[in-house]
């Protein structure tokens, strides 16, 4: 590959040392160019380096953009990558007249880039904000980054994640602590632990919040020292600061240090403030020390950066917690070596640079893959079902379903119809758009190879016949424009209306390629409603697939200590929903939450699958409850709530999805049922502990409880068969995508 490389040439810190570190090991393999605006330290230690560099300085901006067009045009580039507000705005210029994909790498939130600069957030952000929605890609540091852009309806597709790599290969040589304070003129001792910041003085850095934190661990440890290396248009304030708060000669401003081994090596402590970040190059900077590692929870700063383990996470803004934190490592040697060498084992194995060149390489050949298969015509998949409107389960099944597609193909473009597309986007890294939109959803239609109706129970019309025929009638379109369609393993029912059952078997007859199912008796439904034409199979549920990401951990832990839980704690799960006679059921489910804790140990938690639907039936029953219980907040990562389910010792519940998460990962589980479909996914399940809500006696839900509890770990075979079952969705899925035969 051939890339051209765009930045001002006046970068400093984490910037330079990214871009400089990518280009030269892009060097070893691609042939790249890499262009600055201006002459300086940049482009100069980038030639000592040995990148081929070209520096335009001295030139209008319109003077460059035409040397620019005339190298791409010279050299057959393949690919424009910018880096930085200016790049931004020459590379969207640059596109209109070059036929090769632009892209940036993005370090920060932009509407924080300027923050409490006003007048130039009003000039050049706002300039750089609108140069970034012209381009073709976005490279984020973070994975919190990559969903605020796909949040803020940048596309989805062209959205990538890459982390900031170090390298560990090298050995310091630098200047010894000692030497390196002397040096730099800050007087400390050799039992003084020396608290060190590298940022810019700049408001999102919230280095005043350190600085108070500071003061107060001052106050009991003299022997604390703070050093700050760093510029920015803060400075004078917290300077001023500074001397106000803390004892003369305590806390130390270096400027700008060029030496930042030297810099970390010197300091105890590697401290980050930012309410906001991607991923900055002082964490793994600070790790290749060996530095013990305070910051705040921001950006993918916790995917290095596990509280307690590899060091400690604050809340932006919160001085006292801060402050605790930082007396804590100040008095405990041993903790500062712990966390030190923790931090650097994990960030030597997941972030070096060699790592970020091979991700930047995969992401180049995937922006040129699929903006030549968008040349092609009709590819990829346009999914259709009950998505963002907060229900947990069809949140979940849609998860799984991107998950098993993009197994196939990671470059297939993807889009979902959904009420909150953008909350759709941002959670699952895909086109979204808005459900109730046809203008969109045909001109969709009409380059997809596959429509994808999926996602619990969508043909039914106990919830209203407008639902149903909604539905149907998106079926009905996909096939007129070309699309091939599948209903993916759904549940069918129940469809009450003879009119009703008549529309689905002649849409579902005329216009569904292939139907999976999730339960037999699905099939069954179907079959009486007279649909007998497309291919069907009985499957399982998506969502018995839902795997749990490592990376996600971190984030389920400080969840858990939020909420007063732990992973050593034994826990059963109530979730329950407002439907029928379940209002008049409280004290039963009370009891049944205090039977749990009083013969079996375990402390009742309540969760509302479907946040404000469930929360009345929820609190009601979890106030008439006597025992130690939780009650927990609303939970929006998917990830997060598998885990809990995970851990958990029983699922008693009412949503069915809450029972399929639960015998996804083994727990054992009590159905309340409500609908043929829990019975039916039950019996399916070989799932006995299971009974209708008008039936329920406070002695069957003891007996219920018991038996699912003594029988754990029973039933895995049956398990193992379902899941095999649920990759066949996807299977069939992909053939119709291939233009292969289903059957």
């Amino acid at each position: 590959m051939r890339i051209i490389h765009v930045i001002s040439g006046g970068d400093v810190g984490g910037a330079k040392t990214h871009v400089l570190s990518l280009v030269k090991g892009l060097g070893a393999e691609h042939e790249v160019l890499l262009t600055c605006f201006v002459s300086g330290a940049f482009s100069e230690e980038a030639i000592e380096l040995g990148i081929p560099t070209e520096v335009f300085s001295g030139m209008s901006f319109p003077a460059v953009r035409r040397r620019l067009l005339a190298l791409i045009k010279t050299r057959k580039f393949d690919l424009i990558h910018c880096h930085g507000s200016r790049a931004n705005l020459m590379g969207r210029w640059l596109k209109l007249s070059v036929d090769i994909p632009v892209i940036t790498t993005v370090h920060s939130d932009p509407k924080l880039d300027y923050m409490g600069r006003p007048g130039k957030d009003l000039l050049y952000g706002t300039a750089n904000r609108v140069a970034l929605r012209g381009l073709d890609g976005w490279v984020c540091v973070s994975d919190q980054l990559k969903r605020l852009f796909d949040g803020a309806g940048f596309d989805p597709h062209y959205t990538f994640t890459i982390a900031n790599g170090i390298d560990f290969s090298t050995p310091y040589t630098g200047p010894s602590r000692e030497e390196f304070w002397q040096e730099a003129g800050f007087k400390t001792a050799p039992e003084d632990v020396v608290f060190g910041i590298a940022a810019r003085l700049t408001p999102v850095k919230d280095i005043p919040t350190l600085i108070r934190a500071f003061a107060k661990v001052r106050e009991s440890c003299p022997y604390v020292r703070l050093a700050i290396a760093g510029d920015g248009e803060q400075k004078a304030e917290l300077v001023a600061l500074a001397e106000s708060l803390c004892p003369r000669g305590s806390v130390a401003f270096l400027g700008w240090v060029s030496d930042m081994q030297g810099f970390f090596n010197a300091i105890d402590v590697n401290m980050l403030t930012s309410v906001s970040e991607g991923l900055p190059y002082a964490i793994p900077e600070g790790a290749r020390m060996r530095c013990a590692t305070i910051s705040t929870a921001v950006g993918a700063i916790p995917k290095i950066v596990h509280d307690g383990k590899t060091g400690f996470l604050v809340e932006p803004g919160d001085v006292e917690k801060l402050a605790q934190r930082m007396l804590q490592v100040a008095e405990n040697p041993d903790l500062r070596k712990t966390l030190g060498d923790a931090i650097y084992a994990l960030t030597e194995e997941r972030y070096s640079a060699e790592a970020t060149v091979r991700q930047q390489t995969e992401i180049y050949r995937d922006i040129l893959e699929r903006k030549r298969r968008e040349k092609e015509g009709r590819d990829g998949v346009l999914i259709c079902g009950a998505y963002g409107k907060g229900n947990v389960g069809d949140e979940t099944i849609l998860e799984a379903i991107l998950q098993q597609l993009r197994q196939h193909d990671r470059n297939m473009p993807i889009c979902v119809m959904s009420r909150r597309p953008r909350q759709t986007s941002a959670h699952n890294g895909v086109r979204s758009l808005f459900i109730f939109n046809p203008f969109d959803s045909r001109k969709t239609m009409k380059r997809t190879k596959l429509f994808i109706s999926g996602g619990g129970s969508l043909i039914q019309d106990a919830t209203s016949t407008r639902s149903l025929l909604f539905y149907l009638h998106s079926i009905k379109y996909a096939h007129r424009f070309g699309c091939k369609v599948m209903m993916y393993g759904c549940g069918i029912g129940p469809v009450r209306r003879e009119i009703n059952r008549r529309r689905a078997s002649r849409i579902i007859n005329a216009c569904v390629d292939v139907i999976s199912l999730r339960d037999p008796e699905s099939r069954q439904e179907l079959q009486r409603m007279g649909v007998d034409r497309p291919y069907t199979r009985v499957t399982a549920d998506p969502a018995l697939l839902q795997r749990i990401p490592e990376e996600k951990m971190p984030e389920y832990e400080r969840f858990l200590a939020e909420s007063g839980m732990s992973r050593q704690g034994q826990y059963a799960l109530f979730c329950l929903r407002p439907w029928g006679s379940a209002r008049q059921k409280v004290e039963l489910f009370a009891s049944a939450a205090e039977y749990v804790y009083e013969h079996h140990g375990l402390t009742p938690v309540f969760f509302q699958f479907e946040p404000g639907r469930d929360q009345e039936i929820t609190q009601s029953v979890a106030d008439a409850v006597k025992c130690p219980k939780v009650v927990l907040p609303e939970v929006k990562d998917h990830a997060v709530i598998g885990a809990l389910v995970r851990d958990m010792k029983l699922v008693f519940s009412m949503r069915l999805h809450a029972l399929i998460f639960a015998a996804g990962q083994g727990t054992p589980i009590v159905g309340v049922s409500y609908d043929p479909k829990v019975e039916g996914f039950m019996n399916y399940m070989n799932q006995p502990n299971c009974q209708n809500l008008e039936d329920i006696t406070g002695e069957s839900l003891c007996d219920m409880i018991s038996n699912a509890i003594s029988s754990a770990g029973e039933g895995e075979e049956s398990l193992r068969t379902l899941r095999s079952l649920a990759t066949q969705n996807d299977a069939l899925a992909w053939k119709l995508i291939c233009g292969e035969s289903a059957e």
